[in-house]
């Protein structure tokens, strides 16, 4: 007889109001790799965030590490939500089921990277990445050019009030005493 692994979930808080992290004792993806669901057409090949959306309180899930990070509107209450989501993850990861298909996995062709894209990438890799995943996002390196860094802000990150600041103020300043070469910081997805 086969056992079964106890998947454990708890949830945690985050600096954005309108999004929660589910956190598992098993990774859900490998370290680093993160995949945002901003609707439920994103998710076919998601079979976890697809069950997820079919709850009219869902609006964007976001996978990372052993956590989902799910967004809902401003006029529930998580207190109200928080249990269904809870079982509905703690039941598909004790199910068995993958959390996404072979069709997801398809790796995208890799661009070749300037010196400055890949200072600007170790840098928020070393010192923004942890921060930020810790409250339940991420944030990935777009382009630079002209002075600018573009990034892509995901989880709870996206749509967080707080999260313009942080850009400005933290991740801003950060690259720029780092690298005298950056101007500002845009997220292309705000």
């Amino acid at each position: 007889m086969q056992t079964q692994e106890v998947i454990n979930i708890y949830m945690e808080a985050n600096p954005n109001p309108n999004s929660m992290k589910f956190v598992a004792n098993i990774m859900l993806l490998p370290a680093g790799e993160s995949l945002d669901f901003p609707d439920a057409e994103s998710a076919k090949h998601a079979p976890l965030a697809k069950k997820l959306f079919e709850l009219p309180y869902v609006d964007r899930v976001f996978y990372m590490s052993n956590f989902v990070t799910i967004t809902k509107p401003e006029d529930k209450d998580w207190v109200e939500i928080q249990n269904e989501i809870k079982s509905l993850i703690k039941g598909h990861l004790e199910s068995g089921e993958p959390i996404l298909t072979p069709e997801a996995l398809q790796d995208e062709e890799e661009v070749e990277k300037s010196p400055y894209d890949e200072k600007i990438m170790m840098i928020l890799d070393e010192y923004i990445k942890p921060a930020v995943e810790g409250d339940g996002g991420a944030i990935t390196f777009h382009s630079f050019k002209d002075g600018v860094v573009k990034v892509i802000l995901q989880g709870a990150c996206s749509g967080c009030p707080s999260s313009t600041v942080t850009l400005k103020a933290g991740i801003e300043n950060l690259l720029q005493r780092m690298m005298p070469e950056v101007k500002e910081v845009e997220a292309i997805n705000m």
